[in-house]
C-alpha cells in the first residue's frame, strides 16, 4: 500500500485535486467529498495505466504541512 499527498483547492464553483508525485492524476467534483472519492480512483486508474505501459509506479515522496503564520 502507498499513501500520496493530494492537494485539493477550492475553484469558483468546485474543487480540483492533484497528486504531486504522480504527475497527470487530477480530478474535480462538487464537494471536498465527492473531490476525495474521485481522486482515490483517479490514483488507481492512474496507476493501473502505468502498469499497463510498462512504467514505473512513482514512489511516494510529497511531503505536506501546515504552516501558521503571524499575518
Amino acid at each position: 500500500m502507498r499513501r500520496y499527498a493530494v492537494v485539493i483547492e477550492r475553484a469558483e464553483r468546485n474543487y480540483s485535486a492533484y497528486v504531486p508525485d504522480l504527475p497527470g492524476c487530477v480530478a474535480t467534483g462538487q464537494s471536498v467529498e465527492e473531490v476525495e472519492r474521485e481522486i482515490r480512483e483517479a490514483i488507481v486508474f492512474h496507476i493501473e495505466g502505468l502498469k499497463e505501459d510498462g512504467l514505473d509506479i512513482p514512489e511516494p515522496a510529497t511531503l505536506a504541512e501546515y504552516v501558521e503564520t503571524a499575518v
